[in-house]
């Protein structure tokens, strides 16, 4: 199936940096975090959108630390993950009132991990029937808003 690539994700990847780099470490690292979608930074851990939602609201919390797998990060920057999920729960129920949520983790390329050298949290809003055949068929995804819209909703309510 021919893959259809829209203005926004063409400006994403044209400016992608290395395949050695990690956008995620990028993120923190830049001067211009509003630019990588960055909500918060925490100690141990960070919120920031996910630049390829499944629903508006989409986001990933992750240690601060590059770190590939649970069991490499201290227990101090777990529970600071688990806390953040929390309260990430919390704010996408003030702004947006999903009626449902996935939350998970891929850990590994073979879960489905796209970046999978730095493991990541997914807290995705669900609604009853927010699926269509868009994404099945055309490997497209509709979002009722755009990132930066959802940034600015989300920074201000966190």
């Amino acid at each position: 199936m021919k893959r259809l690539w829209s203005p926004w994700r063409m400006k994403y990847i044209q400016n992608n940096h290395s395949a050695d780099e990690c956008p995620f470490c990028a993120a923190l690292e830049s001067n211009q975090p509003a630019d990588h979608y960055l909500v918060h930074k925490g100690e141990k851990a960070f919120v920031i959108l996910n630049r390829y939602p499944y629903t508006s609201g989409h986001l990933l919390i992750l240690p601060l630390e590059h770190q590939e797998h649970m069991d490499d990060l201290d227990p101090e920057t777990r529970t600071e993950m688990i806390e953040m999920i929390n309260h990430a729960l919390k704010v996408l129920d003030q702004i947006y009132h999903p009626e449902g949520y996935n939350v998970g983790m891929n850990m590994g390329e073979a879960a489905g991990a796209g970046i999978p050298k730095h493991l990541h949290w997914h807290i995705v809003p669900r609604w009853v029937g927010d699926t269509n055949y868009m994404t099945a068929v055309g490997d497209v995804r509709v979002m009722p808003e755009t990132l930066e819209d959802t940034y600015q909703k989300v920074k201000t309510a966190w």
